[in-house]
């Protein structure tokens, strides 16, 4: 425990009478200086020791002046960001409030305080994290941290660094819990204490260590190190998250009216903003393709195991060869999804990618499941030729092109073959068809975001999804983990076509389970085992 959990400890002992004595006593002490946080947990967020700090919870509870303050008192500059420019001049109104005059201001850039040079900005497109690139700052501080990309807040917090050794250097982002599925990423970096399914809880301010795998995946450590990563010693960093409410901040709880504002809000922003609530369900975008709710519901009726006697059915292999997107694997059996295999690209050699790529498809792949292997970005070409020369069902899956399929009333076209294999899974996510939805999916909030990130539209060619394209660039990072599960659903037997034929085999006991025994390489050695 530090001596700041103590002394909070402490204080939150003492009778009312007294803590309130203290307090003021606190307030009269500090009352020259131009900031000092609220007593809880924007104090102990704005002492914490941790390299990457998320704070947030409840609208109200402090979020944005915690960055201010720090840059205003503990850092020599300082980048304060929001996602557009119009709300970034909020911030200027704020520090005005903060300061009590303008002097220093350059509504233009940022704020001279002191000796402290503060930058204020935007980064409303994707491409404006460029701006960013190169500048220093020891303070990174993003304020409401879901409305940036994952790769904006990646590629700006790489330049976090002070050219004087007794400055501090940190990350601080805050942000209430995402309302759309842009947002995800952020409950998944900060897995430890904003998923109520992972394995290894923390507890709100304690530190977790993070650095790079052997396979170039991020992994948690025990402490900064260093670490032996692929034989080079290897320094961790720390990361935490402290929880804020509307009740620690005494400028907003003097008078009822903010907590009313919060009650009054519609259902699904309630448990959001007036709860604070990382699980809260998620409010679907105007013509979004899959409802986030189907999602969460197929992720909820997730088991540890396949149904007894169910065969791998498909792979969905979104494909890399090159880059920095990892190929993604998705296996299914029936209804049924394994946790997604994901390759790092740098793993793939790029002069055998596709030949490779398959042998690692093989290597999981059982009882001759359909591979389907998405032919659109240019690398799933050689993977669909070397699995085809070793004799092995696959299906090439081009997007783009066109199909004559219709949705399941019969009632509307599909302009191309996404729109089909989305709409056809979406279809299976159905809970009011007969027997409700057979789909049971592992959770992983990358899985939420990617799946439910899709809108469609309805053009008199038929129904079309917004192609992989836009939806990479409205997020600045591509829906691999999603796309891969369409894929796995959109071609090899499903229960209503084999289901017959699986409980005869296993009454014959022909051993569904058995592996392959499978030899790949360059010389096109024959395959082995069951076909």
């Amino acid at each position: 425990m530090s001596a700041l959990d103590e002394y909070l400890r402490a204080l939150d002992a003492l009778p009312p009478a007294k803590r309130a004595e203290v307090v003021e006593e606190a307030r009269k002490a500090t009352a020259k200086l131009v900031w000092v946080p609220n007593p809880g947990p924007q104090t102990a967020a704005y002492f914490s020791e941790a390299d990457e700090l998320l704070f947030g919870g409840e609208a109200g509870g402090g979020k944005s002046d915690l960055g201010i303050g720090l840059a205003l008192t503990a850092h020599q500059r300082s980048l304060v960001l929001r996602r557009t420019n119009k709300e970034a001049e909020k911030l200027f109104d704020r520090f005005e409030e903060i300061i009590g005059n303008t002097a220093g201001k350059n509504s233009q850039k940022g704020w001279r305080h002191e000796d402290r040079i503060i930058d204020i900005g935007g980064c409303q497109l994707e491409a404006d994290k460029q701006k960013r690139k190169g500048i220093p700052h020891d303070l990174k501080f993003f304020d409401e941290l879901v409305d940036f990309s994952r790769t904006q807040y990646e590629f700006i917090t790489t330049w976090t660094r002070s050219r004087d050794p007794k400055q501090r250097t940190r990350i601080v982002a805050t942000t209430n819990p995402p309302t759309t599925p842009e947002g995800m990423w952020v409950v998944e970096r900060w897995a430890p204490w904003l998923d109520p399914k992972h394995p290894h809880p923390a507890a709100d301010g304690e530190l977790r260590w993070f650095t790079a795998g052997p396979d170039g995946k991020e992994i948690e450590v025990d402490g900064r190190g260093p670490h032996d990563i692929n034989g080079k010693p290897t320094f961790a960093k720390s990361r935490t998250f402290i929880r804020s409410k509307l009740s620690d901040n005494p400028d907003l709880t003097q008078t009822d009216d903010y907590r009313a504002t919060l009650d009054a809000l519609p259902i699904e922003l309630r448990a959001a903003y007036a709860e604070g609530r990382f699980d809260a369900n998620l409010k679907d975008q105007a013509l979004q393709a899959i409802p986030t709710d189907w999602i969460r519901a197929a992720m909820d009726r997730w088991q540890e195991k396949p149904m007894p006697h169910i065969p791998m059915c498909g792979m969905g292999v979104d494909a890399s060869g090159g880059g920095t997107d990892p190929m993604v694997i998705a296996i299914r059996h029936d209804g049924w999804y394994a946790p997604n295999i994901r390759i790092p690209a740098k793993e793939i050699p790029s002069t055998r990618a596709g030949k490779h790529a398959a042998g690692i498809i093989v290597s999981y792949r059982r009882n001759q499941a359909t591979v389907v292997v998405d032919m659109g970005g240019g690398y799933g070409g050689g993977i669909y030729e070397a699995l085809h020369d070793n004799d092995i069902k696959a299906v090439g899956y081009k997007g783009a092109e066109g199909t004559t399929q219709r949705t399941k009333d019969g009632q509307i076209k599909f302009t191309n073959i996404r729109t089909q294999a989305y709409w056809r899974f979406r279809e299976a996510l159905d809970p009011a068809q007969p027997g409700g939805s057979p789909i049971m999916l592992p959770f992983d909030p990358l899985v939420i975001a990617d799946l439910a990130a899709p809108t469609f539209r309805l053009k008199p060619a038929g129904l079309a999804l917004e192609s992989k394209e836009d939806v990479t660039k409205r997020l600045g990072r591509s829906t691999d983990d999603g796309d891969a599960i369409v894929m796995a659903w959109f071609a090899g037997p499903t229960y209503l076509t084999d289901g017959a034929q699986w409980a005869n085999d296993a009454e014959m006991g022909k051993g569904l389970g058995r592996r392959p025994q499978t030899v790949m390489s360059s010389r096109r050695q024959p395959i082995t085992g069951r076909r």
